[in-house]
């Protein structure tokens, strides 16, 4: 998957190892997507993928800084206005696909769940959501592979309640069988949800970051300045 927004390439070279001074800067890029900005944070650095009209000078008064600033609980509201969705703060993962030419995935389409939680939520935050499971699965196992944070790859997965209790990790690391081999793959997971977050952790993924999502309603959009 070619992707070539700017918080794209600023992960990838951070999965490779290249980071950039951990000195509280901060810097913008433009939404990833239409109607979804987000305030992204790593080691002495943030990024706010916002749109245009919100000025720097508002930003800095807001405290926006790359320290612990950029994750204010009075900064975010104040962008995103009193009648936003605002999206959990989010532990920001990357993995990497491990899929080989003439080895068959792990798991298949399966429009059958698209109406799963899971994938409703990946199609209102996400593009090209493909709904993966196990073949002749009859539980509501699902996983999600759409085109997500800065255009990367982004994993979603839920595992049946009836299965739950270490099967996690083998769900991630089947839906990394579908993604072509070394493929950056991002994952947002709550750090209250530790289950996910343990399944991801053993399927090889690293911690970057951290990730809020937002959407704004008209009337803040037109007052930031």
């Amino acid at each position: 998957m070619a992707v070539d927004h700017p918080l794209a390439r600023l992960i990838a070279a951070f999965a490779d190892g290249d980071f950039l001074a951990a000195d509280g800067g901060w810097q913008r890029v433009e939404p990833w997507r239409p109607q979804l900005e987000a305030v992204v944070a790593f080691t002495g650095r943030a990024v706010f993928a916002i749109t245009p009209d919100i000025a720097d000078e508002h930003l800095v008064a807001l405290g926006a800084d790359g320290f612990g600033g950029a994750h204010d609980p009075r900064l975010v509201t104040a962008l995103a206005g009193p009648d936003a969705w605002i999206d959990s703060l989010d532990a920001l993962l990357v993995g990497r696909g491990t899929g080989a030419p003439g080895v068959r995935p792990r798991l298949v389409a399966r429009p059958d769940l698209s109406d799963h939680p899971r994938a409703r939520l990946a199609a209102e935050l996400r593009d090209d959501v493909e709904v993966l499971g196990r073949p002749g699965d009859p539980g509501s196992t699902v996983a999600t592979l759409a085109r997500g944070v800065g255009g990367l790859r982004e994993l979603s997965f839920e595992v049946d309640p009836a299965h739950r209790g270490g099967s996690g990790a083998a769900l991630v690391g089947d839906a990394l069988s579908t993604v072509p081999d070394d493929e950056l793959v991002v994952a947002a997971v709550a750090p209250g949800n530790a289950a996910s977050l343990r399944a991801v952790l053993s399927a090889g993924f690293t911690p970057l970051g951290s990730l809020q999502l937002f959407r704004r309603d008209a009337q803040s959009r037109s007052g930031t300045e």
